[in-house]
């Protein structure tokens, strides 16, 4: 616990300009974001006499070590680099709402030549129109399923699409009229596209129009004797009325609003959005957050605008969209004009920010705040129950094992093969008894070749506290003993991980780092001779604060260092689930790790080994000569024809390819035909065995 004074900028030296300001802690990790109008007032206030300061925020200060500010030129842009800086940094101490992202939203893909509609989740893409978000995917599919009958948009993959066009016959859609089928040419790009516009300006709620028009449509059918146009056009009329009434009316017509309310205690908040399109409610989502920092209701609104609208980019369209002309929440930021001025500059117009005093606007906000509520107190329900569960297993684990303290941070490894070969480990993270998936690690064997577990569990254990040490090396918390030939070489396969961060650190500007946390417990998947191994690591690396077991599958017993019998907990003890879930848990993360290295070796083609020869670049060259066999036999001068491949690249691939000998012919084993072309290909298909055994 560092004292705040330490660290204290000297009088004068906080400038009284907007900025945003960063607490790091001894590690120099960004623990703490922050603006402010003007800095000099709002950061002095943090270095006023602690028991003035509220707890959660005494808590922030003792444990950073240093403050550090930059100075922007008005309150929009301070506002933009707080956003911006909380999704680079994840700082601890900062209200975070977690799930912004999983709502499924209904997405018209203007961008294509042929716009498909469909489901995405995720960040929004440029050139893609999206209705939503939806509670469920079903109801999308529902309200697409009524549309495709007046609009019969595309709905297939690329991959189908694709199909249908070489084969000259459409899917099932297209034969029972819920697709236009521009597959096989019944409808020309421009007829389907201002289908698809069609159908956007109707999930707009531009519905009025249209329904009056294809009335007038079905009454003019009818005087002309045209009675099955005319029921055609009728029955379309009630698809796009039960498609309507999905979405119950809620505010005059034309509205577009998102009305956000808040529900919360001292220690946790839930905010609800209601999207609200052309005075229907288009969707809804919902956030639970814990209150890591002393925010007011105001605060919490402020930073769910930034989580709601922070991530909108592309085209103005897109913008448009996301952002409507009103958003009405129960309290406004203070000071509300910079946040007013952010979101006009998103939307391209000016943004009504304000909160409903009266009539149906006022009445709708109260339905969401009594949704905000109901979320709240099922959260609390629900983690109440999780929260005594899981510390009950942490209290058997640690009364089980005679552990110091609760190990609310547990590691387990695994190692998986298959027959000695892709022989890789993994390394999963439980933190308070919930997986922490972004703190997953994956490693490759390399210090040796074939099977011996007890070997591949001593090098990772190595490895991932030799990372440990280094990083309280840098902090002169610890000496690092000297490297050995394979640590020294070794390096975490991450997916996350790349040349310039090989060593999973960054130590100069406070991004996590990966390897900087300890357990306090370390578990192994397997017995006492991985247990063994494991001990011996940690005993050369002179760790003797990390508690250590192992849980065998046979009979799931504990294992501990040092000991005959193992530890035998309940069959219905909470502790042993726990355990049960951490060790499976790092079984399928190795599992799928070391089949992902399988199948890409056994799906290698021979460019694939070729040095400065990208996937890009492969693929280039593959489309250009259209196989592997032309490929070979083109000259230096034809290579370099290909985009992007200089003369360099082509006289390394040319000598790449013919050092090699060319593969057999590949064989039909049903015919017993021997195909020609079968060298042709990038990289022929592995053959059927019998299942094989994979060790993990």
């Amino acid at each position: 616990m560092a004292d705040p004074s330490t660290y204290r900028p000297a009088p004068g030296a906080i400038p009284t300009s907007p900025g945003v300001y960063k607490f790091r802690d001894a590690h120099g990790r960004v623990i703490y974001v922050g603006k402010a109008k003007s800095l000099r007032p709002r950061l002095s206030s943090y270095f006023q006499d602690l028991a003035g300061l509220h707890p959660r925020t005494a808590t922030m200060v003792t444990t950073a070590a240093s403050v550090e500010w930059t100075v922007v030129a008005t309150e929009v842009e301070a506002l933009q680099l707080e956003y911006s800086w909380i999704k680079e940094f994840d700082p601890r101490f900062n209200v975070k709402y977690r799930d912004d992202k999983s709502y499924p939203e209904l997405a018209v893909t203007l961008n294509e030549e042929f716009p498909r509609v469909q489901v995405m989740r995720g960040a929004h893409r440029k050139g893609v129109r999206y209705f939503g978000p939806y509670g469920h995917a079903w109801a999308i599919r529902e309200t697409v399923d009524l549309l495709l009958r007046v609009f019969p948009v595309r709905t297939c993959s690329n991959g189908v699409f694709k199909r249908a066009t070489q084969v000259g016959r459409p899917c099932l859609l297209g034969y029972i009229g819920k697709c236009a089928a521009p597959c096989v040419g019944r409808i020309t790009p421009e007829d389907h596209r201002a289908l698809a516009e069609d159908f956007c300006d109707f999930m707009a709620g531009r519905t009025g129009n249209y329904l009056r028009r294809l009335e007038a449509e079905m009454q003019e059918a009818a005087a002309d004797l045209e009675y099955e146009k005319a029921a055609r056009l009728r029955d379309d009329i009630g698809a796009l009325k039960r498609a309507m009434e999905k979405n119950a009316i809620v505010l005059a017509d034309a509205t577009d609003a998102d009305l956000l309310a808040v529900a919360e205690d001292e220690l946790e908040a839930a905010v609800q959005i209601f999207h609200v399109r052309g005075g229907r409610v288009r969707g809804q989502r919902g956030w639970v957050t814990d209150k890591v920092e002393d925010v007011d209701t105001a605060g919490l609104v402020e930073h769910a605008l930034q989580q709601l609208y922070g991530g909108v980019g592309g085209a103005a369209e897109d913008r448009g969209e996301a952002v409507p002309r009103e958003v009405l929440v129960p309290a406004l930021p203070d000071p509300v004009e910079p946040v007013r001025e952010w979101l006009g500059g998103l939307r391209g117009a000016q943004v009504d920010l304000r909160i409903p005093q009266r009539g149906d606007k006022k009445d709708l906000m109260a339905t969401v705040q009594r949704n905000a509520q109901q979320a709240l107190a099922l959260h609390k329900t629900k983690r109440a129950s999780d929260l005594t569960t899981r510390s009950r297993a942490l209290q058997e684990i640690t009364d089980a094992l005679e552990l110091d303290s609760v190990p609310l941070r547990i590691e387990c490894f695994d190692i998986s093969h298959l027959q000695g070969e892709d022989v890789v480990a993994s390394m999963v993270v439980f933190e308070d008894g919930l997986a922490r998936k972004s703190e997953y690690r994956r490693f490759e064997i390399k210090g040796f070749e074939g099977q011996d577990d007890v070997r591949s569990m001593h090098e990772v254990i190595s490895r991932r506290f030799r990372r440990y040490l280094q990083e309280r090396e840098r902090t002169g918390e610890w000496a690092v003993p000297e490297e050995g030939p394979e640590d020294a070489a070794d390096a975490a396969v991450d997916g996350a991980a790349t040349a310039a961060d090989a060593d999973g650190t960054r130590a100069e500007d406070g991004r996590p780092r990966r390897f900087a946390y300890p357990p306090q417990l370390l578990v192994v998947d397997g017995g006492q001779p991985q247990v063994a191994a494991a001990q011996r690591a940690l005993d050369e690396l002179g760790i003797d604060d990390i508690a250590l077991c192992g849980l065998a599958k046979r009979l799931e017993e504990v294992w501990l260092p040092g000991e005959d019998d193992p530890v035998v907990l309940p069959r219905s003890s909470e502790g042993l689930y726990l355990l049960q879930r951490v060790r499976d848990e790092a079984h399928r993360f190795a599992i799928g790790y070391q089949r992902g290295k399988r199948s890409k070796r056994l799906t290698a083609g021979e460019l694939d080994s070729v040095p400065g020869l990208g996937e890009t670049r492969r693929q280039a060259l593959l489309k250009h000569f259209g196989s592997l066999k032309k490929l070979r036999a083109a000259t230096v001068d034809e290579l370099c024809a290909v985009p992007g491949i200089g003369r360099r690249t082509a006289e390394t691939v040319a000598a790449a390819l013919s050092s090699r000998t060319p593969a057999a012919p590949a064989v039909n084993t049903a015919t017993g035909e021997i195909i020609e072309d079968g060298a042709d290909e990038p990289a022929p298909a592995a053959p059927e065995t019998a299942p094989i055994q994979e060790t993990p």
